[in-house]
């Protein structure tokens, strides 16, 4: 009957993660650039007298994100930017550290700072970007900053940066509590000449809210199986205790 209730508690816990990571994806349905969370259960044999693996205990954990695009929409606004592929844009997490992001609507702070929407600082190919007072920003196709000076001329605009642009490919990346992108034990990725942006666009979440809705409600059913299972695991030690209190008298 123990053996039964640590392999009931173990599946609970596994389920406990799911639905908590479940809830964060349904909760950034419209997080502009959301990478929903993905979460594998895997069954673990537990080794029994005899060397026989007749009982499995769930492991659950987070495989990373599901990279796959989500749904571009058109803003118009100039400093709105849809990363075009794998292409991701570097930030600097708030501990200091470069990160990376899909999210792209972007803001010029009062003191200057290009920002996400989100607030974390715009990473450029010598750090953060920071923008002198203009009449008007915006970003082209390769990630290259223009900017009119204030009262200067509309037909001649000035190139004031340039978006940290990088791409995945041969890296493993892995995506932290913060939301962002991070490079798999440390480091950074190098810029990737050949990445592109569309401007006047954002990309949506790429959560699918009736597979979330579908996931949450399969770990209920779930949670209720284990439920009844720690309910009939006690059924049958009382079961047992009687029938020994019985052979007892």
């Amino acid at each position: 009957m123990d053996q039964l209730i640590y392999t009931s508690l173990s599946a609970m816990r596994a389920l406990m993660q799911k639905q908590a990571i479940t809830a964060n994806n349904l909760a950034n349905v419209n997080t502009t650039g959301f990478r929903s969370d993905m979460t594998n259960a895997q069954a673990v044999y537990m080794p029994s007298n005899g060397g026989i693996s007749a009982r499995a205990q769930a492991a659950d954990s987070k495989d990373s994100a599901d990279m796959d695009a989500g749904a571009n929409v058109a803003t118009g606004r100039d400093l709105d930017v849809a990363m075009d592929g794998d292409a991701l844009l570097g930030v600097q997490a708030t501990d200091g550290t470069e990160a990376y992001t899909r999210r792209g609507d972007l803001q010029v702070a009062d003191s200057g700072l290009l920002t996400t929407g989100d607030g974390l600082p715009v990473m450029g190919d010598s750090g953060p970007i920071t923008l002198p007072p203009a009449d008007s920003v915006r970003v082209d196709k390769t990630g290259a900053i223009w900017i009119v000076p204030q009262g200067g001329d509309a037909n001649q605009p000035q190139k004031m940066g340039q978006l940290k642009l990088v791409s995945a490919k041969g890296s493993k990346i892995e995506k932290g509590d913060d939301g962002l992108f991070h490079v798999a034990n440390g480091g950074t990725l190098p810029s990737d000449p050949d990445a592109r942006v569309t401007s006047g666009t954002l990309e949506g979440s790429n959560v699918s809210v009736t597979k979330t809705l579908t996931d949450m409600i399969d770990a209920s059913r779930a949670w209720e199986t284990q439920v009844k299972m720690l309910a009939g695991a006690k059924e049958m030690d009382t079961s047992t205790a009687q029938l020994m209190d019985m052979n007892g008298q």
